[in-house]
């Protein structure tokens, strides 16, 4: 057992940005909360971090609020056998090791992302559009295929899902889709399997769905061709199943500080001041988990974009639900999005 369960410790006053922060340094996926003794508090994992973020909760606020106190811990004296009938029994993927007073001793590891399960949920990639902001990166090449840390936008994210164990990929293609085709072809060289919906026209993000032929047994997820995240996505699909959604969209926290001071009034009289206050929001990051009942809601070779297509379910009293992203992200759609994003991808 390796000793990187070390890097994983943090204290209670330690802030929720830190875990984060954490949880991508070790990718352990989890954050052991300790004393001055090293003696277990609790444990904080993504989901943790997710609830705290859903409820309000300030990155700069302590993990103290999000921490599980009562989180399953084991002795250094259970057998390796016992470790995993544990973790599987409990669907957990980590367990500490504890003495009898609590300090942390180790970290038992269910290794799920060197030898990822094999899924038979559905990978879709909307690769069509023109990429006219980014112009002219793309009049003689389609947006998903432009290069960043030395291989195309699409190909980062064919190779982050199949870590995750997505196996089965389905690219929508239109402007420049030759090209597409050419590169990735029937995905051998990845060691998944691709094939293509061809857009005569436009359809939109939720659009081009209803020219999948195939029936599709299982939720499945869509992802703009243009997106770059460390998300895991096989993590936003069971948040998708375990809240019983029919359809599941990733948002990501967006602030926006306003540039001058605003004057609350009520009439003629003064309410209030704040001073360039900063607003919330939660923003549309383009990665979708999706049952396959949506395809009700779509009309062959009819344009919907992915808003449309959530308003038609909600209107039907069906679940729609967000799923909190944290991980690094950023939608390729201007030159300065795509110049900055070597650095971040690298």
């Amino acid at each position: 057992m390796s000793n990187i369960w070390q890097k994983a410790l943090l204290r209670s006053s330690d802030s929720i940005e830190k875990a984060i922060q954490n949880l991508e340094l070790t990718a352990l996926q989890v954050v052991l909360v300790v004393d001055d003794g090293n003696s277990l508090l609790g444990t904080i994992t993504d989901g943790d971090i997710r609830r705290g973020l859903l409820k309000g909760m300030d990155m700069n606020a302590s993990v103290q609020g999000i921490l599980n106190p009562n989180s399953f811990v084991v002795t250094p004296t259970m057998s390796r056998e016992l470790v995993l009938q544990l973790m599987k029994a409990n669907k957990i993927h980590q367990i500490p090791i504890v003495d009898e007073n609590r300090k942390v001793l180790g970290l038992h590891v269910l290794d799920e992302i060197l030898l990822p399960e094999k899924r038979e949920n559905v990978f879709v990639i909307m690769a069509g559009g023109k990429g006219v902001r980014l112009r002219p990166y793309t009049e003689n090449c389609p947006k998903p295929l432009l290069p960043v840390a030395g291989k195309p936008i699409l190909e980062h994210i064919i190779e982050r899902a199949k870590a995750d164990g997505f196996q089965r990929f389905i690219i929508s293609v239109h402007y420049l889709g030759h090209m597409i085709e050419e590169y990735f072809q029937d995905g051998k060289k990845w060691d998944v399997e691709i094939q293509y919906l061809n857009e005569d026209k436009p359809l939109g993000t939720a659009g081009a769905l209803s020219l999948i032929t195939e029936k599709i047994k299982y939720p499945f997820l869509v992802s703009n061709g243009d997106v770059l995240t460390h998300i895991r996505y096989s993590d936003l699909l069971e948040f998708h199943h375990d809240h019983k959604a029919v359809a599941t969209m990733a948002v990501r926290m967006h602030e926006w500080q306003h540039p001058f001071g605003v004057v609350h009034t009520k009439g003629v009289d003064i309410i209030d001041f704040e001073e360039k206050p900063i607003y919330k929001t939660h923003v549309n990051a383009g990665i979708y988990a999706l049952n396959p009942e949506i395809f009700s809601y779509l009309n062959q070779d009819e344009y919907t974009d992915m808003p449309t297509l959530f308003s038609k379910i909600k209107a039907t009293k069906k679940k729609t639900i967000v799923y909190p992203m944290h991980e690094s992200w950023i939608d390729i759609g201007r030159p300065d999005d795509y110049e900055s994003a070597d650095q971040v991808f690298q």
